[in-house]
C-alpha cells in the first residue's frame, strides 16, 4: 500500500538533464502519451552502493515495468559529469536524471536527515525515495511514495509491480 501521510505530494513537471536513454532534458510532458505510469527513483548520491545495485536491478527488470506502460527514472542529486559515470558504467535502459540543484527531490520532498548538515551533504543527509505519477488522466496525480528512512530502506522492485497493478 502507498505510504499513508497527510500531505499531498503536487506532482511537478522539473526539466533535468538526461544522460540515458528519453528525452533531453527530460520532463514528464516530453514522455509519449502511451506512457501511463512514471516511477521516479530518487537516489541519495552518485557513491551510494545500495543506489548503484538498484539501478542495476531496475534495468534487469525494465521489461516488467514496460509491461504495465511504466517509465522508470532514476533522479540523481549530483552534476551531469558524474551521472554521466553511471550510464558508462551501468548502459541504463531508461532515463538517468541529474539532479544537481535537488530541484526534483525537493519538489518531490525526498527525505532528508541530520538537519542543516543533510542540506550541505547529500551523503550525510539525502534517503531514498520512490514516487509512482499516475499520467492516465488529464492532470497526472501521485500514486504511490515510499521514503525512506535510511539508505537500506527501500521498496523491493515487486512491491512497486505490485503496486502499480493495484492503481492500474
Amino acid at each position: 500500500m502507498a505510504e499513508e501521510t497527510d500531505e499531498r505530494i503536487e506532482v511537478e513537471d522539473v526539466s533535468l538533464p538526461n544522460v540515458a536513454v528519453g528525452p533531453d532534458p527530460f520532463s514528464l510532458a516530453a514522455l509519449p502519451p502511451d506512457v501511463s505510469f512514471v516511477v521516479l527513483f530518487f537516489q541519495r548520491d552518485h557513491y551510494c552502493t545500495n543506489c548503484r545495485t538498484q539501478v542495476q536491478a531496475l534495468a534487469d527488470r525494465i521489461d516488467e515495468f514496460r509491461e504495465r506502460d511504466a517509465e522508470v527514472v532514476s533522479v540523481v542529486p549530483e552534476p551531469v559529469d558524474r551521472v554521466e559515470a553511471w550510464q558508462e558504467s551501468y548502459d541504463l535502459p531508461y532515463p538517468l536524471l541529474a539532479d544537481p540543484n535537488t530541484e526534483a527531490g525537493d519538489a518531490y520532498d525526498q527525505p532528508v536527515r541530520f538537519g542543516v548538515l543533510g542540506k550541505l551533504s547529500d551523503f550525510f543527509g539525502r534517503m531514498p525515495q520512490v514516487v509512482v505519477v499516475d499520467r492516465r488522466e488529464s492532470a497526472p496525480e501521485v500514486a504511490y511514495v515510499h521514503r525512506g528512512s535510511s539508505t537500506f530502506d527501500r521498496p523491493e522492485i515487486d512491491e512497486i509491480l505490485a503496486e502499480i497493478d493495484e492503481v492500474r
